[in-house]
C-alpha cells in the first residue's frame, strides 16, 4: 500500500502545481524553458504513475475489504464509463460542442470515470486510487474553469462532424476496453458483472 500512496502523492502532486501555485509554475517555465519543464513534469509524473501501477498490483494481491458494493453498482459503473470515454475522446478533437460546453472534457471525463469506479469497488486500494483521482479531478476542473473565466477563454465551435468523431471514437474505445483491454489490464471483465447485476 505504501507504493500506491507514494505514487498517488507524486503523480497527483505534480499535476497539482498549477492549482496550488500557478505563479510558481509560470516562473519555472520562464526560468528553465517550456520544453525542460514539460520533460521534468513528464519524468516525475511517470515515476508516480509507475509506483501507482506497482502499488495497486501489490495491494490487489493482499486486498483489504472496506465495503461490499450493491449489485446495481456494477451496471451503473459500466454505463457511466460511456460518457467518460466520449469526454476523453472530445479532449483530443478541437472545435467540438462538447468542449465548448464542458470546457475541459479530459478532467470532466476523469471525474466521471473515477466516480463510476469508486461506487463499484469496495477494496481499500480501490478507494484510495479512485478516490484520489476523483477529488483531484474535481479540484482541477474547478480551478481550470476559474482560469477560463478570469482570462475570458472562448472555445471555438467547428462543424458537427467533430462532435460525431468524438462520440464515435469514444464509443469504439469504450467497447474495446469493456470487451478486451479491461480484462488484459485488470483481469476482470465488466460485462458479465454488469449483466449479472442487471
Amino acid at each position: 500500500m505504501t507504493a500506491l500512496i507514494l505514487g498517488l502523492i507524486i503523480f497527483v502532486g505534480m499535476h497539482s502545481v498549477r492549482i496550488v501555485s500557478d505563479d510558481f509554475r509560470t516562473r519555472q517555465i520562464a526560468k528553465v524553458g517550456a520544453n525542460t519543464w514539460k520533460a521534468m513534469h513528464g519524468a516525475v509524473s511517470l515515476v508516480g504513475f509507475l509506483l501507482i501501477i506497482v502499488g495497486f498490483g501489490i495491494a490487489r494481491g493482499d486486498p483489504v475489504l472496506v465495503w461490499i458494493p450493491p449489485l446495481w453498482a456494477y451496471t451503473v459503473t459500466t454505463l457511466l464509463t460511456i460518457p467518460a470515454f466520449i469526454l476523453f475522446a472530445a479532449s483530443f478533437v478541437p472545435g467540438t460542442r462538447i468542449r465548448a460546453k464542458v470546457g475541459h472534457p479530459l478532467l470532466a471525463g476523469l471525474k466521471t470515470w473515477a466516480f463510476a469506479h469508486l461506487i463499484a469497488n469496495g477494496m481499500l486500494a480501490d478507494i484510495l486510487l479512485f478516490g484520489a483521482f476523483l477529488l483531484w479531478s474535481i479540484v482541477a476542473y474547478a480551478a481550470a474553469r476559474r482560469r477560463d473565466r478570469r482570462v475570458g477563454t472562448v472555445y471555438t465551435i467547428g462543424p458537427v462532424s467533430r462532435d460525431v468523431t468524438a462520440v464515435v471514437a469514444g464509443l469504439l474505445v469504450w467497447v474495446a476496453f469493456v470487451l478486451w483491454v479491461h480484462v488484459w489490464l485488470i483481469g476482470v471483465s465488466p460485462i458479465p458483472i454488469a449483466i449479472a447485476a442487471g
